[in-house]
């Protein structure tokens, strides 16, 4: 069919894919498997629990730094040219990580790399992840009400990388480092390529800071605290991810040392739950049509509560795979109605610093559970959980509790 008689929808979901799913896709799917796979490789090579947890906070504090750089620097020079640009540069900084593994396959050079390489990745990832953000929000307005279709989708796709993403990881982990790396440069590569079809972006005026990391973060705070809404959902989902990030960090630990598995088995409890975030996301995107934002949030939250604080007693390798997915199942359906309200709320030309100052807070909890499992005994990681767990559940319930009657969550 051609696109003069391609019907209106038809031509704009074309587009949709060829200009900002596509370049998502390779992206996330990069993503997921650096972000899974180095922890996985440092405790194949160490079995240290304190390396493993450090690794994971080294992979976090990086990207922490970078947001308010992200933010601006999208702001102003649109999303397009910025995605393009951190996924080459990401590209090349895993194409040199392969050839020093391969010479360097062990022993303190090798695990200096992965480090290295984990930070330098980090950062290039927010980058490109800011900017595949903002072009999804933008698409999500033109989209008018039916936003939060547009934001299912994308994250559909994060899902569904996050499902192939750490099973590839510890496949190509067998063949050794240099392989995996070399396929997360492939994909690097091909996002950048991608990129460069996506639409521009509106920017912020000549006259705003250049290049100001603070100025960006205080014109993103200063946003989220003009908009009530936003920032009650941000807090409870902050509270939320200490938990979910503390399930992250220390899986390796609890499924290899505590019930006895292999490293595959951690990739397959992030694939599980990948796939149950995917069809959660799926159901949300009907159930929001007939319901609204905030019964179908409140709904996650709940679940996500309760499944939380039984991961945190599981006797099993299988129930707490089942009650992992099943948390971040409910933390899927949470993030449709944060990127929606996120695409409703916030101005076009501040989106870039907001966005960067919603995520810098939200995943403030993650190099923070990296820590805690770098310092806590493997035997009293589950009571920490628990901690965690508790806090979730109160910090949910006040968020969405403060929103039953605001109008942003109405509609």
């Amino acid at each position: 069919m051609s696109a003069a008689v391609m019907p209106r929808h038809a031509r704009h979901t074309d587009g949709l894919m060829r200009s900002i799913y596509l370049p998502r896709t390779a992206d996330a799917l990069a993503f997921a498997m650096s972000t899974y796979g180095i922890p996985l490789l440092v405790l194949a090579t160490t079995r240290s629990a304190a390396l493993t947890g450090a690794a994971f906070a080294l992979e976090w504090l990086p990207r922490l730094a970078a947001f308010g750089w992200a933010g601006s620097i999208v702001d102003r020079h649109g999303a397009g040219v910025v995605f393009h640009l951190a996924s080459l540069g990401r590209a090349l900084a895993l194409a040199a990580g392969a050839v020093l593994l391969h010479y360097h396959p062990s022993g303190t050079a090798a695990t200096a790399t992965v480090m290295v390489l984990a930070a330098t990745t980090g950062v290039l990832t927010e980058f490109s992840y800011i900017a595949a953000e903002t072009a999804g929000a933008a698409a999500g307005r033109r989209a008018g009400r039916q936003a939060h279709r547009v934001q299912a989708v994308l994250l559909g796709i994060d899902q569904t990388s996050t499902l192939a993403g750490p099973a590839l990881a510890g496949v190509l982990l067998l063949a050794g480092p240099p392989p995996m790396l070399a396929v997360i440069t492939v994909l690097s590569l091909l996002a950048a390529l991608l990129a460069l079809r996506t639409p521009p972006s509106p920017v912020a005026p000549a006259r705003a800071p250049k290049g100001q990391s603070g100025a960006g973060l205080l014109t993103g705070w200063r946003t989220i605290r003009s908009l009530p809404a936003l920032g009650w959902l941000v807090t409870g989902l902050t509270l939320s991810n200490l938990a979910t990030g503390l399930f992250q960090a220390a899986g390796p630990v609890i499924v290899v040392q505590h019930f006895g598995q292999s490293t595959t088995a951690v990739g397959l409890v992030w694939s599980a739950a990948a796939a149950a975030t995917l069809l959660a996301v799926t159901i949300c995107r009907f159930a929001i049509d007939r319901l609204g934002l905030w019964p179908v949030g409140a709904a996650c939250a709940a679940l996500a509560s309760l499944a939380c604080l039984a991961a945190a007693q599981a006797p099993d390798y299988l129930s707490y795979l089942a009650l992992v997915a099943v948390l971040m199942a409910a933390d899927g359906g949470m993030t449709v109605v944060l990127r929606t309200l996120r695409s409703r709320l916030i101005p076009a030309e501040k989106f870039g610093s907001t966005l960067s100052a919603t995520i810098l807070i939200l995943l403030l909890p993650f190099p923070v559970a990296g820590v805690l499992t770098a310092l806590t005994p493997p035997d009293a990681l589950g009571h920490v959980i628990t901690v965690c767990a508790a806090l979730q559940a109160l910090g949910l319930f006040c968020a969405f509790a403060r929103l039953r009657t605001d109008p942003a969550l109405r509609t």
